[in-house]
């Protein structure tokens, strides 16, 4: 399939099993939002789920107090909820 053919979704898929990349990157590398990017993330990650391929997320993380127990490990939090710190590092997606 020609790339230009190629979905959204296809082509996130495509590039996260080459590499490892933020929301914020991908929406830059594919022109959308970095909510948009996490929802993509999401559905990849639910049709994942019949192969032998998995999403892999390294979750968020305070950078000042460390923190890194989020409810929901893809999300992008705004603020850490154990030191309020809005130094928090945006979770990581790879595919393998």
């Amino acid at each position: 399939m020609r790339e230009a053919d190629a979905t959204t979704r296809e082509r996130i898929t495509d590039h996260l099993r080459e590499t490892t990349a933020s929301p914020s990157a991908l929406a830059t590398e594919f022109d959308v939002t970095a909510s948009a990017a996490i929802d993509h993330v999401r559905h990849i990650a639910q049709s994942l789920s019949a192969s032998d391929d998995q999403l892999l997320v390294a979750p968020p993380e305070c950078g000042d107090c460390g923190f890194s127990e989020f409810d929901d490990p893809a999300n992008r939090p705004s603020r850490c909820p154990e030191c309020k710190s809005e130094s928090v590092d945006e979770p990581v997606f790879r595919i393998e």
